[in-house]
């Protein structure tokens, strides 16, 4: 590992919160030089906050009100991570399209993990839509989040081959296990600034 002070994350999150412990995993195991400062959910019964509590990482809920715009929304969170000064936001299942504004607060400093080898199957249910293409391969993708949804700077890919009795559970399952392993990689990439 290449520096003293720990790279710092802000990872966001919506659900399950199962990249977050593969981020966390690698950090404990020492694959990671990073330390999470804060997790954030737009979702109060994100099983992710719970994870983070038990590993003694804040973990804060940020949740959208009736009638916000997205930009507001948008201000309320990036005042929330203003606390932790993070060296790179993570979105981990973070289900909400950021605006501009936000994006641009974090330039080239926010990353996503996406379902599919991009620039294929942008968007939701990669896992079916690979499918009924008859796709030979899948896989997940981290990238730079820019404006446009799952558009930005790719920075690690892993490929999976399809088999013939997967279906969209059995290959979201696989392709988790290959995220799992290319989030904690990317982030100690950008860690190390490679």
């Amino acid at each position: 590992m290449t520096t003293n002070t720990p790279f710092k994350l802000a990872v966001l999150i919506s659900g399950e919160g199962s990249n977050l412990q593969a981020i966390m995993d690698a950090i404990d195991a020492g694959t990671l030089d990073a330390s999470i400062e804060i997790v954030i959910s737009n979702k109060a019964s994100a099983n992710g906050l719970n994870r983070a509590s038990q590993a003694g990482i804040p973990a804060v809920v940020v949740a959208p009100v009736k009638g916000q715009s997205r930009e507001e929304y948008d201000q309320c969170l990036l005042a929330t991570l203003a606390t932790s000064a993070p060296d790179l936001v993570v979105l981990a299942g973070f289900m909400r399209i950021l605006s501009a504004g936000f994006v641009h607060s974090f330039a080239e400093r926010i990353i996503n993990i996406h379902p599919s080898l991009l620039p294929a199957y942008k968007g939701m249910d990669t896992h079916q839509r690979v499918l009924d293409a008859g796709e030979t391969y899948h896989g997940a993708t981290v990238h730079f989040v820019t404006e446009e949804l799952d558009d930005g700077e790719i920075i690690i890919q892993s490929r999976i081959k399809i088999s013939a009795d997967d279906d969209a559970n059995s290959l979201q399952q696989r392709v988790h296990i290959e995220e799992h392993v290319i989030y904690p990689r990317a982030i100690q990439w950008l860690s190390d600034k490679r």
